[in-house]
């Protein structure tokens, strides 16, 4: 009704979950990088939860599209299922022919066991990943667990995806449910957004559907905030239903007064909730003010000054709904180059160390273009020919990859902290944020969280897997690295087929790199290839006594 009023390509905010319209915040990129990396790792389960609205589906529809070339993948959306009707869907995702007269348990286990099997023989792996998962029955889930089971002598066969609200956490820590529980290898909650993503958010969906991005005036979108809590959906019903009245007044600029209007309309709230609201905040504030008074006076002066310094009081979130929340620092604020930093943790507790500064850092030391909107994602790397690799290791095995790369930290209120690793300088690690910063070996690794990610070329576009029983130039391209390392020759009738005797030799490298031997030239093999010829021109770690 109003897309051709504000001269929209399409409407804006629609609560369909539609990957061209999603915005890829921190908390978002953290979501999709773990589940990156459960299906990389393979075998197990990854679990992904987070409130209501906040956008796992479309987080879900958007991994689907960056999945690898090898991965098969089965969807149940509706969980509500016994475990026969589980198995029976399952086979329907991924084509597995069955008896539908003949429904059991043990047919049905068999039958998956079997393509399992023919699909890992022929360099495929599969995914099954469950939507709603909260609703699983316990019978459900028992027998999901016993679907992880299926594997060969080095591996499962099977990865699962759990996905679901906050309930799936709590129905996972159930002491009946530990064995699950235990064979979880990623997890991630997925958070609303902060003001200023609630900001970029609105102007991503208008930017997609060429929106004037001034629509919405600064006002407005604090309003939008106050009443979503950042969670998307609630963004989008909210921005659907302004945008409705600013048509239906004549209206070009959507102002706090129709956010208001449109809150009353769509989230049942009325005017004597909305002043107990703000007589609350108001006492709240008057109370939280008093403490700070209280506090400082009762301090010794140079306390006091710490305290203030230290940033030690509520966040901004705490005042009232008529107050303007301080916006959090920009990625590219530069560090203050004598900033005094006693430990790890002190310089963690900064927000500033956010997952997009710390791509923003890698992006310069691989002297590749800065996004115009200084907002890097895996999808941006893309588009300047680096690909992202996600995983969990120990310090040993990263640092063997020998590339700069992205430590992923818990802060003290168990936030996620990210800070570039660019080297070892007298035993130190280097972490850089404009400048460079040394800090204990010790402290890095009390704090490391085991997860990284960093920033690799494939050797050519789009080569980022080199699979058995493949034919393709890439298949040359890996046998002449091979042979140059080990200094054979190329002795074979089909160079361009990958055949058992090439996968013996991958295997054989990916054993002395302490890598795991499955005979795949994915992104680890790959960028060790790269390091043993030294052909590429990649960045790497920079050792210094």
């Amino acid at each position: 009704m109003y897309q051709q009023y504000f001269h929209f390509s399409e409407l804006p905010f629609s609560i369909a979950p539609d990957p061209h319209f999603m915005y890829m915040s921190a908390r978002h990129q953290e979501g999709l990088a773990h589940l990156l990396y459960g299906i990389n790792v393979g075998g197990g389960f990854v679990a992904l939860t987070g409130e209501v609205g906040t956008g796992k589906t479309t987080l879900c529809r958007c991994l689907l599209q960056q999945l690898p070339v090898n991965v098969d993948i089965a969807l149940i959306l509706n969980p509500k299922l016994n475990a026969v009707e589980l198995l029976a869907t399952l086979c329907d995702e991924l084509s597995i022919v069955y008896d539908r007269k003949q429904q059991s348990l043990k047919t049905f286990i068999d039958r998956i066991n079997q393509y399992l099997l023919t699909a890992y023989a022929n360099g495929r792996r599969t995914v099954l990943l469950i939507d709603e998962a909260q609703n699983l029955s316990m019978e459900v889930l028992e027998q999901i667990r016993l679907l992880t089971n299926l594997e060969t002598s080095k591996a499962k066969l099977l990865q699962i995806i759990l996905v679901g609200q906050p309930e799936l956490k709590q129905l996972l820590n159930r002491q009946d449910l530990r064995q699950l529980n235990q064979r979880i290898t990623a997890r991630y909650h997925l958070l609303p957004l902060s003001l200023e993503e609630t900001r970029a958010y609105i102007h991503h969906r208008l930017t997609v559907c060429n929106g004037n991005l001034g629509l919405f005036n600064d006002r407005a979108i604090r309003k939008i905030y106050q009443f979503s809590l950042g969670i998307p959906r609630l963004i989008n019903i909210l921005c659907d239903r302004a945008l409705l009245g600013a048509y239906a007044t004549n209206a070009h600029v959507i102002s706090p007064g129709i956010i208001t209007q449109a809150a009353r309309e769509t989230l049942g709230l009325d005017s004597s909730r909305r002043r107990l609201n703000t007589a609350m905040a108001a006492m709240l504030l008057g109370g939280f003010a008093a403490g700070i008074y209280f506090l400082i006076q009762h301090q010794p002066a140079g306390h006091q000054a710490k305290l203030i310094l230290s940033g030690q009081f509520p966040e901004a979130d705490a005042k009232p709904l008529e107050t303007s929340p301080q916006p959090l620092p920009a990625p590219e604020v530069a560090a203050p180059k004598a900033e005094a930093v006693k430990t790890l943790g002190d310089w963690l507790d900064d927000p500033a160390r956010t997952l997009n500064t710390a791509m923003l850092q890698a992006l310069k030391t691989w002297k590749k273009a800065l996004p115009a909107d200084n907002r890097a994602d895996c999808n941006y790397m893309k588009t300047v020919g680096l690909r992202c690799l996600f995983d969990k290791t120990n310090w040993k095995d990263m640092l063997e990859l020998d590339r700069p790369a992205i430590l992923e930290f818990s802060s003290a209120n168990e936030e996620k902290r990210y800070a570039l690793l660019t080297g070892i300088q007298g035993g130190h690690p280097v972490i850089r944020f404009n400048d460079d910063l040394t800090f204990p070996l010790a402290d890095v690794l009390d704090l490391w969280d085991g997860y990284y990610l960093i920033l690799w070329q494939p050797p050519r576009p789009d080569m980022t897997e080199i699979i058995p029983r493949q034919t393709s130039t890439d298949v040359l391209w890996l046998r002449q690295q091979l042979s140059a390392i080990t200094g054979t020759g190329i002795n074979v009738n089909e160079p361009l087929f990958f055949d058992e005797t090439l996968k013996t030799q991958v295997i054989n490298f990916q054993r002395r790199h302490h890598l795991t031997a499955d005979g795949i030239a994915g992104a680890r093999t790959l960028i060790h290839l790269d390091n043993s010829t030294g052909a590429g021109d990649s960045p790497h770690l920079t050792f210094k006594d």
